[in-house]
């Protein structure tokens, strides 16, 4: 009798359930069951109500990640995080840089990643870690509403990885050193003859100058690398590191820092000899993407974490935090302070890499080559 009354209770239960998805469907729109189609035809995951995500959620109750934010950022996010969703407990762990980077790709591709269900994907290993990430058409949800994101913010090939923050590059200067004639005004002006020789510090990994390609085309840029490599730049790694050089007054100026690096420097920088240009067309980059792994043990709370880093609010407390957020959310610094602005904005993420590649050639530096698996 009682495995009788159980058995009608769950058939009742799950007729329940398939008569609401059935009404839901019925309401849909025929625009929102064509994507769901055609996202289910390429092998993803498609929701068709953001409630259903929630529903999900809120059965899962946790999310992990690691990305590539600031600590500060990280814990003013969650903990507004936390108050939109109370039932979610989250929690993250800031990483960055190279090292940082291969290491995680090692623990993805050996399985021992399973901890986390959001990781961080760095453009040096964008395509080696494409096949680890679980296939949501985060893309055609945010085309269609279900999750409130810009679907700029979306890789337009993969559609399963978003980059949340809008890195730009500056050209930082020492005002008592560098006179004001030769402040770069264009990129050919960093080829003048008198800033030949020590006269600049550059990055040895290209982010700037590989992200002049979409604006110049690949050939225009090689050649301008090549060029940029004549004039005897000092050559560094990382852009805090090229920052405090100019503000000792080892080296007049700095091509290519991050916004948010000088921005933050300059918190530091009591005499105020840090200045900085935006040379046109500014090298524009997508950053700290973030993808859902296909091991997630929590993938609806992380997709309501990847939507609410997309959010205004979240957005806003990226800029006071880190001096960092979105070209694609209206209002945020980023847009503000490149509206107007000619810019070089790679629009396809898995580019990147490539081009990298390419400018590190033509700088004359040997290419790494990667490891076979």
């Amino acid at each position: 009798m009682k495995m009788h009354f159980f058995k009608s209770l769950g058939l009742a239960f799950f007729m329940a359930i398939w008569v609401v998805d059935e009404a839901f469907a019925a309401a849909a729109s025929p625009d929102l069951l064509k994507a769901k189609q055609e996202a289910q035809a390429k092998g993803y995951t498609f929701f068709m109500s953001h409630e259903e995500i929630v529903a999900k959620a809120k059965k899962e109750g946790k999310v992990r990640f690691v990305a590539s934010m600031d600590p500060d950022n990280i814990k003013a996010n969650t903990a507004a995080f936390r108050k939109k969703y109370p039932f979610i407990d989250i929690d993250g762990e800031e990483t960055s840089g190279p090292d940082s980077a291969q290491r995680l790709l090692l623990e993805v591709q050996s399985g021992r990643a399973k901890e986390w269900d959001i990781m961080w994907i760095s453009p040096q290993f964008y395509t080696e870690l494409t096949p680890y990430l679980w296939k949501v058409d985060l893309l055609g949800m945010a085309t269609h509403g279900v999750l409130q994101m810009p679907p700029p913010m979306i890789d337009a090939k993969y559609g399963n990885v978003a980059a949340f923050d809008t890195n730009f590059q500056v050209t930082a200067y020492n005002a008592k050193l560098l006179p004001a004639n030769l402040v770069p005004k264009t990129w050919e002006d960093l080829l003048r003859p008198e800033l030949k020789g020590k006269k600049f510090a550059i990055d040895i990994q290209p982010k700037d100058v590989a992200a002049l390609v979409p604006a110049w085309g690949l050939e225009k840029t090689l050649d301008f690398a090549r060029k940029m490599a004549a004039q005897q730049p000092v050559w560094m790694r990382g852009g805090s590191r090229a920052l405090a050089t100019v503000m000792a007054g080892e080296v007049p100026m700095a091509v290519g820092s991050n916004f948010g690096t000088v921005k933050r420097a300059q918190r530091k920088d009591h005499t105020g000899v840090l200045q900085y240009v935006l040379v046109e067309p500014v090298p524009v980059r997508s950053s700290n993407a973030q993808a859902i792994l296909s091991t997630s043990q929590h993938p609806h709370t992380a997709l309501l974490w990847l939507e609410w880093l997309a959010s205004p609010e979240s957005q806003k407390i990226a800029d006071e935090t880190d001096f960092i957020s979105s070209l694609h959310v209206r209002g945020s610094g980023a847009e503000r302070v490149l509206r107007g602005r000619k810019l070089s904005f790679a629009e396809d993420f898995h580019l990147e890499e490539q081009w990298r590649g390419k400018v590190v050639e033509a700088y004359g530096f040997p290419k790494a080559e990667k490891r076979k698996k």
